[in-house]
């Protein structure tokens, strides 16, 4: 028998919390649409999403008017704008109301949502404009400047202006509006055309009480196969590329949440606090979709740094659930608030998007009481591959495949490895993307023979749960032997001075490279001395940075990954300039 026979064997298929049949693995809907619209229905008269500010105020909406609302959005992209289906629809705006009723407007007009990130540079948001056609975007008021140096260079032709404040009560809005154009100067003048989503939806509205306009048939000849969202990735280590997901990549990557949570989620009683942004694929499928679909209150921070903004979502609301990443758990672990009031009703915690700290899972279960589980996935696979089981979380484990989705660790040549033995980490299921957008050749070097390439380096141990060793880009490679920094970062996290570490890998003519670590202080006390003795203490020699440097934060995307590649251009870009400094004096 062959590993990669062995690895067919599905060695996790015990691991399950409940039997898992193939024919369940399924979209259960004909598109997104049927979905918001069933769940909408089933829960018209509860709290669909709260947006909740650093101070406390807030703003509703209800299941019934997130439905209603969506449509008439979808009636004013189809009807007043003129739009046909399969049209790319940029929604740019952070956790706010304004979000799920863009979002799902979108969908019901048949149109492909883009989620562009409202941190985007002028640059940025350019290319990905272009990149994939959008000829709509809907954006917060805060970036309008942004978008007013591009336009002219991009297909975009109209333009959808909302708040944070949007549809907050009357005199909560005015309040918010005064203090962030006038207190804050957050909203910036501009000189371009744009309609408010309030008009959007007012006119999308009329045209549908008119016109006796039926928004169900804007969605009813889609196929499960087409696209239903854009999701950009990449920028990180190259040029941002979008992965097209479609309508069946997400309905079953929900089934696939559904079927392996159904222990603990309560159908019309959740609450869920939305912190990572809904325009990243995480919370986009796990705290968007699959809370509505489940009739959940969703309680949404527009930004969680600094992290005390999270604290009135916690403290104010019942909630039940969490979705983060590492360093946000960290940061709320740090925080006096958090420690002394911790959520009495949390009962679950979903941690992705980046290596789970073994130390702060034990620090989170001693303080909050639940386990945070721990899953893995990428942008190009809806995202889910691989989850926790949550009744039996293994720490330093992103899990077992989730149900219908085959898992393998393979060599260099494609060959799988025997279980225990690192290798990268390939998937295949029903969530995996269509293809990267008008990129044929990138599609072909990450899709093979159904297989995604995800280019993470894992292991699989005999129970069949893996292991992400790290990103391969990240590996460094010391004298021949691989240091993976997500090792040398989780010593360093040991360290109780230590707030969050990040390691990269930097060159050496001796060894070719040498791990440099970056570190944010917990305790001003702490020393370089301090902690290359406890690195001494744990690691081999080869694995030791070879310095430290201390920062008072790291670079981070919005969902809160480090960004080693701006920490390692740092100290090569130093060490260039220095180079050139000492090559000028010697001139002279």
């Amino acid at each position: 028998m062959s590993d990669c026979q062995a690895y067919d064997r599905a060695p996790w298929s015990d691991q399950y919390e409940h039997p898992i049949e193939p024919d369940q693995v399924v979209a259960g809907y004909d598109s997104l649409p049927d979905l918001i619209r069933e769940a909408s229905q089933a829960y018209c008269d509860k709290i669909a999403f709260t947006t909740c500010m650093p101070n406390g105020m807030n703003g509703s909406l209800r299941y019934s008017e997130v439905e209603e609302m969506s449509d008439a959005f979808a009636v004013y992209l189809r009807e007043e704008l003129g739009l046909e289906a399969g049209t790319r629809v940029a929604v740019q705006m952070p956790n706010c109301l304004s979000f799920p009723i863009a979002a799902f407007g979108t969908l019901k007009a048949g149109c492909v949502l883009v989620n562009t990130n409202p941190l985007y540079t002028g640059p940025e948001m350019r290319h990905q404009f272009n990149d994939s056609g959008a000829e709509v975007v809907v954006i917060l008021d805060m970036f309008m400047d942004k978008l007013e140096s591009v336009i002219k260079e991009t297909p975009v032709k109209h333009v959808v202006v909302c708040s944070l404040a949007q549809w907050f009560p009357p005199i909560v809005r005015g309040i918010m509006k005064g203090v962030l154009r006038w207190w804050n100067r957050a909203i910036p003048d501009h000189n371009l055309k744009a309609t408010s989503i309030h008009r959007a939806v007012e006119v999308g509205r009329r045209r549908l009480n008119e016109d006796s306009i039926s928004v169900a048939d804007y969605s009813s000849g889609i196929r499960l196969e087409d696209g239903a969202v854009l999701q950009y990735t990449g920028g990180t280590t190259g040029v941002s590329k979008g992965a097209l997901l479609s309508h069946g990549n997400l309905l079953v990557n929900m089934r696939q949440l559904d079927l392996i949570s159904q222990d603990y989620a309560e159908p019309g009683k959740d609450c869920v606090v939305t912190a990572l942004p809904m325009y990243h694929i995480f919370a986009f499928t796990v705290n968007l979709l699959l809370f509505y679909h489940h009739g959940g209150r969703n309680v949404l921070v527009p930004s969680p740094r600094p992290i005390q903004n999270c604290q009135r979502a916690i403290e104010n609301y019942p909630v039940n659930w969490i979705t983060g990443v590492n360093t946000l758990y960290n940061a709320l672990l740090n925080e006096e608030w958090f420690n002394v009031y911790p959520p009495k009703t949390m009962k679950v915690a979903l941690a992705g998007g980046t290596a789970l700290h073994q130390s702060v899972a034990e620090r989170w279960e001693q303080v909050v009481g639940c386990p945070i589980a721990e899953g893995y996935g990428l942008t190009e696979s809806s995202p889910l591959l691989c989850f926790n089981p949550i009744s039996r979380t293994r720490q330093d484990s992103i899990g077992i495949p989730a149900p219908g989705t085959q898992v393998r660790i393979v060599d260099e040549e494609g060959q799988c490895v025997t279980p225990g033995e690192a290798g990268e980490l390939i998937a295949k299921g029903p969530q995996i993307m269509q293809g990267y957008w008008n990129r044929p050749e990138e599609t072909e070097k990450t899709l093979r023979d159904g297989w995604l390439y995800t280019g993470d380096v894992a292991a699989m141990d005999e129970d069949g749960f893996f292991r992400i060793v790290d990103r391969k880009k990240d590996m460094i490679l010391v004298s021949g032997f691989n240091v993976y920094p997500n090792e040398v970062e989780e010593c360093l996290a040991q360290v109780d001075k230590v707030h969050e570490s990040a390691v990269v890998g930097l060159t050496d003519e001796k060894s070719g490279e040498v791990p440099w670590a970056f570190v944010v202080k917990r305790d001003e006390s702490l020393t370089e001395q301090e902690l290359a003795a406890h690195c001494k203490e744990n690691l081999a020699g080869y694995k030791r940075p070879k310095r430290f440097i201390f920062r008072d934060e790291l670079p981070k995307t919005p969902v809160g990954k480090v960004l080693r590649k701006e920490l390692r251009a740092e100290i090569e870009d130093g060490s260039k300039a220095a180079t050139a400094k000492t090559k000028n004096k010697t001139a002279a």
